[in-house]
């Protein structure tokens, strides 16, 4: 099985043509044990990531004050009416495939190494920002994105239920929370969550789509940058808010990663519901001001609900601290980490 990297886990900045892209997307399938910055310096990725809690001294943000108060999560114009997590927390994740140390955190360490890293970053974000304590999260890769289409022709190989169930385990025991992330191909939304239900239903267990990996027929995941229509994630936050009304099971997050302007379409057709939380997740590594300004962009020029942020421990230049993440505007209610 060929694991991609691209985009949600590893796209760079927008001002790359689609044959960079294409060549970025590629990468993890040539090496696992280097990772290109923006710089073009091959950086090593066999040391485990150590958690960022303070500005660096030599980042240019370190100590300029931001535009986003701290209490202003929302983007404009938009209300929670739900009693999710998001409402008075911040979710700080590990994003990965434990098969993988290309693709994350969660394939650098074993689980345990890893969860003590991710709630040390965690507490960060909640000394940051006492008023909206932070909860460690895993995001997990349950379907992943393959150029071989497979015996089914999906394009995905899913992760099999015992590994999903070690995780799950694994946040349960730690008071943290479990998302599942779905990398699509051309599999369906409803064919994930239908395959997921088993897992969703836990209280503690969410949803992520990466949606530059849904590709139409004739386009192969790696090779052409996919898409997904709002219509498509209206239909997954629809099937969330039946499975709460259904399990009798507290509020769910859908969140949505997008690394790029027109990945994501017609983003007026989703809307959260009572029992839906909805994040879009900046993502891509690169320069700092570059993502600051893709966030501003994604988040604040096309809003939904709430913002996410990917941060990259090794490809980003320079890696932001939690206090400069939470001068974005709206302040982020899920910082990822890859």
């Amino acid at each position: 099985m060929a694991l991609l990297v691209f985009g949600g886990c590893g796209g760079g900045s927008e001002s790359s043509s689609n044959e960079e892209r294409a060549e970025a997307r590629s990468a993890g399938e040539e090496t696992s044990e280097t990772t290109e910055g923006t710089t073009g310096e091959a950086m090593e990725s066999t040391q485990p990531y150590t958690a960022i809690v303070a500005p660096s001294a030599e980042s240019q943000y370190a100590g300029e004050s931001g535009s986003g108060p701290l209490d202003e999560v929302l983007v404009d114009g938009a209300q929670d009416l739900s009693d999710g997590p998001l409402k008075e927390n911040r979710l700080v994740a590990y994003y990965g495939n434990p098969r993988e140390g290309a693709m994350g955190v969660l394939g650098e360490t074993d689980p345990e190494t890893m969860m003590e890293s991710l709630k040390e970053q965690t507490a960060a974000y909640s000394a940051a920002d006492p008023g909206r304590p932070a909860v460690p999260a895993i995001e997990l890769i349950a379907s992943t994105a393959q150029r071989d289409p497979g015996e089914d022709g999906t394009f995905i190989n899913r992760l099999p239920a015992e590994e999903i169930e070690e995780y799950a385990t694994l946040a349960e025991e730690n008071g943290a929370l479990l998302l599942l992330d779905v990398q699509l191909g051309r599999s369906t939304v409803a064919d994930e969550i239908e395959a997921l239900r088993p897992f969703l239903e836990r209280p503690y267990v969410h949803l992520a789509i990466d949606t530059e990996y849904y590709v139409r027929e004739g386009e192969i995941p790696g090779v052409d940058l996919g898409g997904v229509d709002g219509a498509e994630i209206a239909g997954a936050v629809e099937a969330l808010d039946r499975l709460v009304e259904e399990a009798g099971i507290p509020d769910k997050v859908l969140l949505v990663h997008q690394f790029e302007s027109g990945i994501v379409t017609n983003k007026q057709l989703i809307e959260p519901t009572e029992n839906v939380e909805v994040v879009l997740n900046a993502d891509g590594f690169g320069l700092a001001e570059e993502k600051i300004a893709k966030y501003d962009l994604l988040v604040g020029d096309e809003p939904i609900q709430y913002g996410g942020f990917k941060l990259f421990y090794r490809q980003d230049a320079p890696l932001l601290s939690p206090e400069e993440v939470l001068e974005l505007d709206p302040a982020p209610v899920v910082v990822n980490y890859q």
